[in-house]
C-alpha cells in the first residue's frame, strides 16, 4: 500500500491530512491506539511544515506519503523550506521552557512514533510505526 498526497501550505488543509491518515488506519485496520499515536505524529509533522518550512505560503505544497515495509508504516512529510537544526531542540519538559506555547511538536512525533529520521536538513521527516 502506498498512498501520497500534497496540501498547500493552510492550517485548514490538516483536514485532508487526518482524512489521509483514517484512510491509511481503515486500509491497515489500526487499533486505536496506534491510530491515535499515526494522527498525532502526522498531523504534528504536517503541521511544521506548513508553519514553519513553507511559512503558510500557500504556493508552497507539503507532500505527505505512506508505505508499508516489513510490517512497517512509514509516514513521509516533506516541505520545501530550509530546514532546521533538528539536534538542537530545546527539551520541552525541562523547567525552562514547561510554559512555553510551542516547541513540543518534536518531542509528541519522537513519543509516538517507533522512529524518526530527518533528512534534507530537517525538511523531510520518516516517522515509523511498527505493525506488528
Amino acid at each position: 500500500m502506498e498512498k501520497q498526497i500534497l496540501v498547500p501550505s493552510k492550517i485548514e488543509n490538516l483536514r485532508s491530512v487526518e482524512k489521509f491518515v483514517d484512510e491509511i488506519s481503515a486500509e491497515c485496520k489500526l487499533n486505536s491506539e496506534l491510530y491515535g499515536n499515526v494522527l498525532i505524529a502526522t498531523l504534528e509533522a504536517a503541521n511544521n511544515a506548513i508553519v514553519h518550512g513553507n511559512k503558510l505560503n500557500e504556493n508552497e505544497n507539503v507532500k505527505i506519503s505512506s508505505i508499508i515495509k516489513d510490517k512497517i508504516l512509514i509516514i513521509t512529510i516533506e516541505d520545501t523550506g530550509k530546514g532546521f537544526d533538528y539536534k538542537n531542540i530545546p527539551d520541552p519538559t525541562s523547567p525552562e521552557n514547561i510554559e512555553n506555547v510551542s516547541g513540543r511538536g518534536i518531542f509528541l512525533m519522537e513519543k509516538l512514533s517507533d522512529k524518526i529520521d530527518f533528512q534534507k536538513n530537517g525538511s523531510l521527516v520518516f516517522l515509523y510505526f511498527n505493525l506488528k
